[in-house]
């Protein structure tokens, strides 16, 4: 059953959470409003600062909209492309303007959290379903909002026979055609990508840092091979480049391939497969920044995305809410909702690194990437 395999998932995710960085934020928190307070307080600040939500990702666009239409909210929308780490940096950069380029949320891969949670860079907060989000900084510094598996986006007929696992990408025929959706350096989803290939070629990975590190090593030679093969395309495959048939095999998270397959409506038709090894699983975590100018806005957009709502929103853009088996048990789910997501046999599968993981990979691919992959 469809609720039974997301506790199952959701119980490898809750190990995610295990070990959590303990130091508080640097920057001044606005004293806690009640919750009936909120709404109000947030209309006085009147705008939202949000930055790295580009409107086809997780279906983004209707939660904006839904935001300012249901709150009377202004919503300013910074660098929609951006990647995890310029979101980061976007904190750093502005946190003593307060103007309009400093972001109030973000929305980054779970690896980020430790170290940002440990610069200060997070104010903290409990959302009124917090107890019901089973991956969380359990101070409230940060918690996940959804996650996703990550999948072969392929341009029918591009490619013959279809790639089932990370080594076909290696073949010939493959030369010019794979990217990736994002800038390693920038991008968890990249980064993701990376240590994907690299589970594939270890054979899989225990709970430990040294086991997900080898990995990581062998998914940055496994990227060396495609770039002096010609096979890795090393440019961002946008839903540009992928309806002008530029990345005919584009790696990105379920989600956005399935919405990139509804959005192209068949112009050109796009083959959604699942590796049959290195199958990953990336939840995203927001927070609220501990120098946003407009606070209460912050916490009442996380309000209302963490609320059934704004899961069910995401839901509908193909990414898996957080919260699926609380709403599930009560019933909250609708089943045209339930019925479009990916078979449970091709994801139940999948790999959920631990947060020391997560923060280990991250540094060592980052790090390495250029040196190992371009020889630099």
């Amino acid at each position: 059953m469809r609720t039974k395999r997301f506790a199952l998932q959701l119980f490898a995710l809750i190990a995610i959470a295990a070990v959590l960085a303990s130091c508080a934020p640097k920057a001044a928190e606005p004293a806690a409003p009640a919750a009936t307070d909120l709404e109000s307080l947030a209309k006085a600040e009147g705008t939202l600062t949000t930055i790295a939500l580009p409107h086809d990702w997780a279906n983004y666009g209707e939660i904006i909209e839904t935001y300012k239409t249901k709150y009377g909210m202004q919503v300013n929308e910074l660098n929609p492309d951006a990647g995890s780490a310029d979101e980061l940096e976007a904190i750093r950069a502005n946190k003593d303007s307060k103007g309009p380029q400093a972001p109030d949320v973000v929305d980054v891969g779970v690896g980020y959290g430790p170290t940002a949670k440990e610069e200060g860079l997070f104010q903290a907060y409990k959302v009124a379903t917090w107890d019901t989000i089973p991956v969380k900084d359990e101070e409230g510094y940060w918690w996940a909002e959804y996650y996703g598996f990550l999948v072969f986006e392929i341009i029918k007929g591009s490619v013959d026979p279809l790639p089932a696992d990370w080594e076909d990408l290696l073949k010939p025929e493959f030369k010019g055609k794979v990217a990736m959706a994002g800038d390693v350096l920038k991008s968890n989803e990249s980064v993701m990508t990376v240590m994907a290939s690299g589970i594939s070629r270890a054979g899989g990975i225990d709970d430990t840092v040294e086991s997900a590190t080898a990995a990581a090593q062998k998914g940055l030679e496994f990227w060396k091979e495609m770039y002096d093969s010609g096979n890795f395309i090393p440019v961002i495959a946008d839903i540009g480049r992928i309806a002008a048939g530029e990345t005919p095999v584009t790696i990105q998270w379920d989600y956005l391939s399935l919405g990139n397959r509804d959005s192209l409506a068949g112009n050109p038709e796009l083959v959604i497969t699942v590796p049959k090894t290195g199958n990953i699983g990336g939840p995203y975590i927001g927070f609220v920044s501990a120098y946003a100018p407009h606070p209460y806005a912050g916490r009442l957009w996380y309000e209302f995305l963490m609320s059934d709502e704004g899961q069910l929103i995401w839901l509908k853009g193909y990414a898996y809410p957080i919260r699926y088996n609380d709403m599930s048990a009560r019933g909250v789910i609708p089943a045209e909702l339930a019925a479009k997501l990916p078979p449970a046999e091709d994801v139940a599968k999948a790999t959920f690194l631990t947060l020391d993981q997560q923060a280990a990979i991250k540094t060592y691919i980052t790090e390495n990437w250029r040196k190992v992959v371009y020889g630099e």
